[in-house]
C-alpha cells in the first residue's frame, strides 16, 4: 500500500498573494502569528504580506527569532511567543527556515507532550494536527510548504533532527515567484540544487511508485529547464523553478530521500553550511555511488535534464550522462566542487557515524554503512 498526502490547497503563479486574505476570512481565522527570518523583514519581503493584511484590518503578531538552520531554541521561543500573543494560525513566510520554525511551532501548540523538541524526531506520534499554517515561500528548493517533513538542529549534539509527521503539512501553500524575486544569485542556485536533489533522490529512492516518479521526473525537467534563468533574475526562470520545486516537493514528501541529504543534515549542523550546497556539491558522487541501483532510471533523468540520444545510449553512458548533466548545471550556477573548504578531516568520523543515524539514509537505494559513507566524504575532498 501507498499512502499520498498533499495540501489541502495551494495558490500557484504571479498574483498568488492576493488570496491570503480570502483564505483567512473565509477560514474565520482571528490573528495570525507570523514566522519570518530577520532578512526578510529588513528587506521588506515579509511587508508584502503584512501590507495585505493590514489593508483588510486582519490582526497579527511577528516572531522572527529564527536562525537559517532553526535550532530547538529558536522553536520553544517561538512556542512562547505564540502563547502570549493569542494567535489562531501561523503564517510561514520564507525559506525552509521559517517554515520548519513554523511546524515545530504548531505541532507542540496542540501536542504540548513534545515541548522538548527532541522527542519531534522521526515519525513521532503526535495526536492531533498543528496550528493551521499559510505557507508563502520565498525561496524555490525546499517544498516545505507541501511536504510532512521539517528539520530542527540540536546545537547540543551538533546535529540535525529530521522530523516526518502528516500532522505538520501547511493547509493552504501560496506560491508566488513575486517573493523570489529578490533571493540573491548564490541562494537561487543553492535552493535550486536543493530541489533537483529532492526530485533525483525522490525518483530513485526505495519508495518510489508510479505517482512519486510522475511528480519527480517533470520536476527534474522544469528546474534543470528553469535554474540558470532564476540564477539570472529572468521572470519566466523564477516562475519555473516556483512550481518546479513544490512539484519535486509533493514527491519526494510521501516516498523519501536517500544519503545526499542524510551526508548533507550534519554539514549543516557542524559547519552551518548551507543546506542547498551541501546537497549540490554530495549529489554527483553519491549519483554514481547509488548506479548500480537504479535499473534504467539514470536514462529518465538524463532525458529529463536534456540529454540528446539517452535512447540509443548504453546502460554506461547514460549513467554517465546523467551525472555529467548534474555537475555541468551546478556548475553553471557557480556551486563548488568538493568540500575542501567546508570539511576538516578529523571531523568525518562525527560526519559518517550521523549521516547513517539519519531518517534519510533507510530510503537510498544502495544499502550502505559507516565505512562506504566515509569513504563518499574523502572522496568529496
Amino acid at each position: 500500500m501507498n499512502r499520498f498526502i498533499l495540501n489541502e490547497t495551494s495558490y500557484h503563479g504571479k498574483g498568488a498573494l492576493a488570496a491570503i486574505a480570502d483564505e483567512v476570512k473565509g477560514r474565520g481565522f482571528k490573528k495570525a502569528f507570523i514566522c519570518s527570518d530577520p532578512d526578510l523583514i529588513k528587506f521588506e519581503v515579509t511587508k508584502k504580506v503584512t501590507d495585505i493584511l493590514d489593508n483588510e484590518r486582519l490582526a497579527y503578531t511577528v516572531f522572527s527569532q529564527i536562525k537559517p538552520n532553526p535550532t530547538i531554541s529558536d522553536v520553544q521561543a517561538g512556542v512562547a511567543a505564540f502563547k502570549e500573543c493569542g494567535a489562531d494560525y501561523i503564517i510561514a513566510i520564507g525559506g525552509g527556515s521559517s517554515i520548519d520554525t513554523a511546524k515545530a511551532v504548531g505541532i507542540i501548540i496542540n501536542n504540548p507532550e513534545f515541548a522538548d523538541v527532541r522527542s519531534l524526531e522521526g515519525v513521532a506520534p503526535t495526536k492531533k494536527a498543528c496550528i493551521p499554517i499559510i505557507a508563502v515561500p520565498t525561496t524555490a528548493g525546499t517544498a516545505a510548504e507541501v511536504t510532512i517533513n521539517y528539520v530542527i538542529t540540536d546545537t547540543e549534539k551538533n546535529r540535525k533532527m529530521v522530523c516526518v509527521d502528516p500532522h505538520d503539512i501547511p493547509i493552504v501553500a501560496v506560491v508566488d515567484p513575486d517573493m523570489m524575486s529578490t533571493m540573491p544569485k548564490g541562494l537561487t542556485a543553492a535552493t535550486g540544487m536543493d530541489a533537483l536533489t529532492h526530485a533525483i533522490e525522490g525518483y530513485i529512492t526505495k519508495g518510489a511508485w508510479a505517482l512519486s516518479d510522475m511528480f519527480h521526473l517533470k520536476a527534474i525537467e522544469i528546474i534543470s529547464s528553469s535554474l540558470r534563468g532564476a540564477v539570472n533574475n529572468d521572470p519566466d526562470g523564477r516562475e519555473g523553478m516556483a512550481l518546479g520545486q513544490y512539484v519535486a516537493g509533493m514527491g519526494f514528501s510521501n516516498v523519501g530521500l536517500g544519503i545526499v541529504h542524510s551526508m548533507a543534515h550534519p554539514l549543516g549542523a557542524l559547519y552551518d553550511t548551507p543546506h542547498g550546497i551541501a546537497n549540490a556539491i554530495i549529489l554527483p558522487t553519491v549519483m554514481e555511488y547509488n548506479a548500480p541501483e537504479t535499473g534504467e532510471k539514470y536514462r529518465d533523468i538524463a532525458k529529463a535534464m536534456g540529454v540528446k540520444g539517452t535512447e540509443n545510449m548504453s546502460q554506461e553512458e547514460y549513467r554517465k550522462a546523467a551525472v555529467e548533466a548534474v555537475k555541468q548545471l551546478s556548475k553553471d550556477v557557480g556551486i563548488p566542487d568538493d568540500l575542501k573548504d567546508i570539511v576538516k578531516p578529523e571531523d568525518i568520523p562525527f560526519l559518517a557515524q550521523s549521516a547513517f543515524d539519519d531518517a534519510c539514509r533507510p530510503g537510498n537505494p544502495r544499502d550502505t554503512s559507516v565505512e562506504e559513507i566515509t569513504e563518499l566524504y574523502k572522496k568529496l575532498l
